[in-house]
């Protein structure tokens, strides 16, 4: 696709935006603000990284599309207040990626990963973040927030040197909810422990949302398994004979999993 479309396509969707939001434009539209269309944009992304995740390419064009109209529409509301349009939205993320890759567009002879760091960690200095926490977003999924908090101590030395310290945390906090004398206390001992396991979880380089992510389908898959297994009567089944269903389809998944080159190595030795 040429620049000239991109521009053109791009312009053509801030004048639908400016429509629907101007005089004799969509009700709907017209009212929204920038809190009342933010959980729309929070699912758009998830709906961007389901179609990935799916390797839905066709289905990934149009959901990229639904998450560029959140930005389009963010910008326009900006616009309407005097804050900011959606040019300017764009140049500052063009500024922010060219200082973040100065050894491409600047005069640094070297780059990678820890430069980015540095970068960023300059920026916040800048805005006047004064902890190595601060710019952390609340918003964030709690697995990647309190991971991204873990990062962060640990670029100070506040760390276990190994994975070894973390696994111990782990024990330390699940004897803590079982000692939990009410409900307010157990609710936050299992944050110490949710919070405990995924920095165990970095240690052992395994991304926790991600490692989630995947229990979930493969609960989703077992237990769907199990459930046509059982029939019309599934729900009336004693436990003992549900169990025994999940332990025949676990059992095969593994069989699966070990006579399949090439499910195996990508799904199923994973998720087993």
């Amino acid at each position: 696709m040429s620049e000239q479309r991109t521009s053109a396509e791009i312009d053509r969707l801030v004048a639908i935006m400016a429509k629907l939001r101007g005089p004799g434009g969509c009700e709907w539209d017209r009212a929204q603000t920038f809190a009342s269309i933010a959980p729309y944009t929070i699912e758009e992304a998830y709906e961007v990284a389901d179609a990935i995740a799916r390797g839905a390419v066709d289905e990934l064009r149009d959901e990229l599309g639904d998450l560029l109209l959140q930005v389009v529409f963010h910008s326009r509301i900006a616009e309407e207040d005097g804050a900011f349009a959606l040019a300017d939205v764009a140049a500052a993320i063009s500024d922010k990626m060219e200082r973040r890759h100065p050894h491409i567009f600047g005069d640094r002879a070297e780059g990678g990963h820890h430069l980015w760091e540095e970068v960023k960690a300059a920026e916040r200095a800048d805005k006047g973040a004064a902890g190595a926490l601060d710019g952390v977003a609340v918003a964030l999924p709690a697995l990647i927030r309190a991971e991204k908090l873990q990062k962060r101590a640990a670029r100070t030395g506040f760390d276990w040197p190994d994975a070894s310290g973390s696994r111990a945390k782990v024990d330390e906090e699940l004897a803590e909810v079982e000692a939990a004398r009410d409900q307010a206390e157990r609710v936050e001992e299992i944050g110490d422990l949710l919070f405990a396991l995924v920095n165990w979880a970095r240690h052992l380089g395994v991304d926790p949302e991600e490692a989630l992510r995947a229990g979930n389908a493969k609960f989703e898959r077992r237990f769907r398994a199990i459930e046509a297994a059982g029939g019309a009567g599934f729900a009336a089944l004693p436990l003992e004979e549900k169990e025994a269903l999940w332990q025949q389809v676990k059992a095969g998944k593994k069989a699966d999993a070990a006579t399949d080159p090439v499910d195996g190595s990508i799904t199923s030795v994973r998720l087993a």
